[in-house]
């Protein structure tokens, strides 16, 4: 294993903190009562659209959509690293990479503008060899085009690198791209879903069980560990 790639947003860092602040103030500028917490977090990972709907009771084709959304996404811009931070166990897993020499990345679908000064917030992290974003290439997740990217400037094949992600579509391209996957059961997980039915390669519960997975299947038996 050369490198190991996450997901972001539920997978890497728990950014709902934020979001549930940001959606429920710009409720209260339309004098709406906050929203439970748990209902913010379960929609996270399926972006601004998804968070303004349940917000609002409104899509995008109803005519105040595109002028909630914008002020939902300008809220966010200026509080995203308020609240947010790792997972427990991410810290740790990603010193130990760093240690073995073996590179991590990010490949998400939140675009660029969010995603950069995000990571500028958490700049003592071991530095990342790869994010990409959706500006950085033509198809998104599911599609295995960033997922290939991201193995394409970190220098290693497919099969030597392991994807991580809290979503269906995170496992389905890292499948895409030949790569083994691991699933996130801790991570925004939609209602009714279910990881276990993702075909992934491995589940966790927490992230502090992504190490020990890691280091016992693809590091002991490699002489790495």
């Amino acid at each position: 294993m050369k490198a190991v790639l996450f997901d972001l947003d539920g997978t890497l860092f728990d950014t709902a903190p934020d979001f549930i602040v940001v959606l429920n103030q710009l409720r209260r500028q339309e004098q709406l009562p906050p929203l439970p917490d748990e209902a913010v977090r379960a929609v996270v990972s399926n972006g601004a659209r998804a968070m303004v709907e349940l917000g609002f009771g409104t899509d995008e084709n109803h005519p105040d959509f595109p002028g909630l959304r914008q002020r939902f996404l300008d809220l966010y811009l200026a509080h995203l690293a308020d609240e947010t931070v790792l997972f427990p166990g991410i810290r740790t897993l990603l010193d130990e990479l760093a240690a073995r020499e073996i590179a991590w990345g990010i490949v998400t679908n939140k675009p660029a503008t969010y995603t950069e000064p995000l990571m500028r917030a958490f700049a003592h992290l071991p530095a990342p060899g790869a994010v990409v974003c959706p500006e950085h290439v033509t198809n998104r997740k599911p599609d295995p085009e960033p997922v290939l990217l991201a193995c394409r400037q970190i220098g290693c094949r497919p099969d030597e690198a392991i994807y991580v992600g809290d979503h269906e579509r995170d496992i389905r391209a890292g499948r895409n791209a030949g790569m083994p996957t691991i699933a996130c059961r801790y991570g925004y997980i939609d209602e009714g879903d279910d990881p276990a039915n993702w075909g992934a390669d491995h589940l966790v519960d927490s992230a502090e069980e992504i190490w020990p997975l890691l280091r016992a299947l693809y590091l002991e038996t490699a002489g790495q560990a």
